[in-house]
C-alpha cells in the first residue's frame, strides 16, 4: 500500500493581517509549513509529500528551504482559485491506488499518533475524518433579532487530516465545484460514500488571526 499527503498552503494570510502568507511566518524559529510537513514524515506511515502552493508562492518557499536546511522531499503543485481545485491538482498528480491525506498547511501542532490513526482507519474504513467537540453553547442565527439554542452535544467541529482511499477521493474530485464544499469529506459524501469519524485534538489548531500564532507558539513549549 502506498501513502500520500496533500498539504493544501494556497492562502494569501489576509486574515493575518501581514504582507506574508501565514504558512510562512516563523513558529519557533521555522516556518509553519516546515511544522507541518515535519509533522507528516514523523509518521510510520512515510507518506510522499505533495505541496499545493499558489505559483506566486513557488520560489519564495524554495528560498526559505534553502535558508532554513529543509531537505524533506516533496512534489510542488499549483494551487488553484477555490480550495476545492487546489485539491483536485495534487490529486492529479498522483497515478496508482492507495490511501491519501488532505491536511492544512497551517495546521502544524498535528500530532503524528493522529495522522497515523488517519491513515490506519481510511485503509479499514475507506475514509477517516477527524474532529472535536464543541465547548461553548451554540446558537442559530433565524434573524437580526431572534436566535435558538442548538444543542451542541449533535454538533462537531471538523478538523484536517482527512485520510480516504484514493479511488473515494478521485470520485469525489470528478464532480462540479458547488460552494457548499467547503472541505474534502462534503465532496466525498456528495459522491455517494459514507464518511467516518475519528476523535481529532485540540490542540490541532488552524492558524488563521495573530493571536493563533502566539498560541501556537505557546503550546509547542
Amino acid at each position: 500500500m502506498k501513502y500520500y499527503a496533500i498539504i493544501v498552503g494556497g492562502g494569501s494570510g489576509k486574515r493575518m493581517q501581514n504582507v506574508i502568507a501565514k504558512q510562512f511566518l516563523l513558529l519557533k524559529n521555522k516556518p509553519v509549513l516546515m511544522h507541518t510537513i515535519s509533522a507528516f514524515i514523523s509518521c510510520s506511515f512515510k507518506p510522499e509529500i505533495i505541496l499545493v502552493l499558489h505559483p506566486d508562492l513557488h520560489q519564495y518557499w524554495k528560498d526559505l528551504c534553502l535558508k532554513y536546511d529543509f531537505d524533506i522531499p516533496y512534489l510542488l503543485v499549483n494551487a488553484g482559485e477555490q480550495r476545492f481545485y487546489s485539491v483536485r491538482n495534487g490529486l492529479m498528480t498522483i497515478k496508482g491506488e492507495g490511501i491519501v491525506a488532505v491536511h492544512d498547511a497551517v495546521r502544524p501542532l498535528v500530532s503524528t499518533s493522529l495522522i497515523c490513526r488517519a491513515y490506519e482507519v481510511a485503509e479499514e474504513k475507506g475514509n477517516a475524518i477527524t474532529y472535536i467537540k464543541p465547548s461553548d453553547s451554540v446558537r442559530k442565527i433565524k434573524s437580526e433579532t431572534e436566535s435558538k439554542i442548538v444543542n451542541r452535544d449533535d454538533l462537531v467541529l471538523i478538523q484536517t487530516p482527512q485520510a480516504f482511499e484514493i479511488s473515494q477521493l478521485r470520485k469525489g474530485y470528478q464532480q462540479h465545484y458547488k460552494t457548499k464544499f467547503t472541505d474534502d469529506a462534503s465532496v466525498v459524501e456528495k459522491a455517494g460514500f459514507k464518511i467516518n469519524l475519528i476523535e481529532g485534538e485540540r490542540h490541532n489548531l488552524k492558524i488563521t488571526y495573530p493571536e493563533d500564532l502566539e498560541l501556537a507558539s505557546f503550546l509547542l513549549k
